[in-house]
């Protein structure tokens, strides 16, 4: 059969995050765009959250495959199903509770015989898995290649990871040969750092799953292009010796109205080109209320005008803030059109946390950043981008991440309005048809998918 004619049959199963679940999905509608069948799987409560798909997208190319979350752990919060359900000490649980999965997920597999699987960080059983029924399998990663360089080699030709201490991951890992900033700053190691490295007496820790799904899949596609991240991809294939398939950077698409779009576009009319500030920092990890409070005193001092996108009532604004702002300022405490409001001529600045996909946002309608990290890998993606002159992170204390609410408005003040500061808004310029290339993305698409076709049935022998 000409491969032109091929058509898969891939199975998905993304972690339960939406930080992960909407790359997945955007990468399935990618796929699915051009014939092929994708069954993503996730649970039933995530599986109703995800945002629509085009309506020019037939809904018969992508079957949602419902698992039921297994009930391992009494005291897990009932109805819980991703990241955005449960407080950060209870997400180590929630691995423990997706691990459950894999015997649903091999009924799964069993029944419908897809051609490949692609899974998550987390499943690190999946390999496995797909091993033993003869589906080769890829480890998809939608965090970066310095990210996953990062976290070290599985090749045995390569001197193992030896890191013990947080401070070692404040330093430039042995293995990257050629210099780098790419590492964590102390307090974020500490934010990340029991659950990352060293787990619990219950669960394995987040290196383990890493290391387990890159050793064990027959290859490793990610979240990048070749034009963006050469060096670190080259790097991957260095230190794990099987194939790195870069599938393009992946840029969000909403086909969903908003109620509030209407008035939001009004207020940005009326403000001065690229003079808005727009604040948000995901619905994962959230700043605590210390945090909260220091950026809005400094969102208040900066004297710019801002929309602040603040999906919790966990946490509460100063006292009499949003009166003293009075129209100078938008708080919008639920569901925010983010890409129409990044794609309007008055937003200057994204202030953001560095979640690979606000970053990617941003950069495709060519918007300047500046950074304020939370957990996970943002650390590591903002140095990434630090280090190449892309993003300005606002100062904060080494040891436990303090920052003040005069650095808050120096900092996007320096951005927005400063000779000083040209070089993000131009660099951000710069980057601007290289992430919203959609050729390009489709190109990456292509190359994965014909990869994917001339491999069928080529499940790894090697455990």
């Amino acid at each position: 059969m000409d491969s032109s004619d091929q058509k898969l049959h891939i199975a998905m199963f993304p972690w339960l995050a939406f930080g992960h679940m909407i790359p997945y999905l955007e990468l399935a509608k990618l796929i699915a765009q051009k014939g092929h069948q994708i069954s993503f799987i996730s649970t039933p409560r995530n599986i109703e959250r995800l945002p629509q798909l085009p309506p020019n997208l037939s809904s018969s190319l992508i079957t949602f495959v419902k698992l039921p979350l297994p009930r391992v752990d009494d005291d897990f919060p009932e109805g819980a199903e991703a990241t955005t359900d449960v407080s950060q000490n209870k997400v180590m649980k929630l691995k423990k509770v997706y691990d459950a999965l894999q015997q649903p997920l091999t009924h799964f597999l069993e029944s419908s015989n897809p051609d490949w699987l692609l899974f998550d960080f987390a499943a690190y059983w999946a390999p496995t898995t797909a091993r033993n029924l003869g589906i080769p399998c890829a480890f998809f990663s939608i965090f970066i290649g310095a990210c996953l360089a990062f976290l070290g080699p599985t090749s045995p030709e390569i001197s193992p990871d030896d890191r013990k201490n947080p401070e070692d991951y404040t330093v430039q890992p042995k293995w990257v040969p050629f210099p780098s900033n790419v590492a964590f700053h102390l307090f974020e190691v500490h934010r990340v750092y029991l659950d990352s490295t060293t787990g619990d007496e219950s669960n394995v820790s987040d290196v383990y799953r890493f290391m387990g799904g890159m050793k064990g899949c027959d290859v490793i596609a990610i979240r990048g292009c070749m034009e963006f991240d050469l060096k670190w991809l080259r790097l991957l294939q260095d230190i794990h010796r099987k194939p790195i398939l870069p599938v393009g950077q992946l840029p969000t698409t909403n086909y969903e109205e908003n109620d509030r779009w209407g008035s939001m576009r009004e207020w940005l009319d009326r403000q001065l080109k690229a003079s808005v500030v727009y604040v948000a920092f995901g619905s994962e990890a959230m700043p605590s209320q210390e945090e909260i409070t220091t950026i809005a005193l400094g969102l208040e001092l900066s004297k710019l005008p801002f929309i602040w996108v603040l999906r919790t009532n966990v946490v509460k604004l100063p006292e009499g803030f949003e009166k003293r702002m009075g129209g100078r300022g938008l708080v919008c405490r639920s569901w925010a059109p983010q890409l129409k409001i990044l794609g309007h001529d008055s937003v200057g600045v994204f202030l953001s946390h560095s979640g690979w996909s606000s970053v990617v946002e941003a950069l495709t309608f060519g918007r300047a950043l500046v950074l304020l990290t939370m957990s996970n890998d943002q650390g590591l993606n903002a140095r990434f981008l630090e280090e190449r002159k892309i993003v300005y992170c606002i100062p904060r204390d080494e040891e436990d991440g303090s920052f003040t609410s005069d650095s808050v408005a120096e900092s996007l003040k320096l951005v927005i309005e400063m000779e000083e500061g040209k070089i993000y808004r131009d660099k951000a310029e710069e980057l601007k048809p290289l992430f919203g290339d959609r050729k390009k993305q489709d190109a990456y698409v292509h190359n994965f998918l014909e990869y994917l076709k001339a491999h069928v049935g080529n499940a790894s022998k090697k455990v």
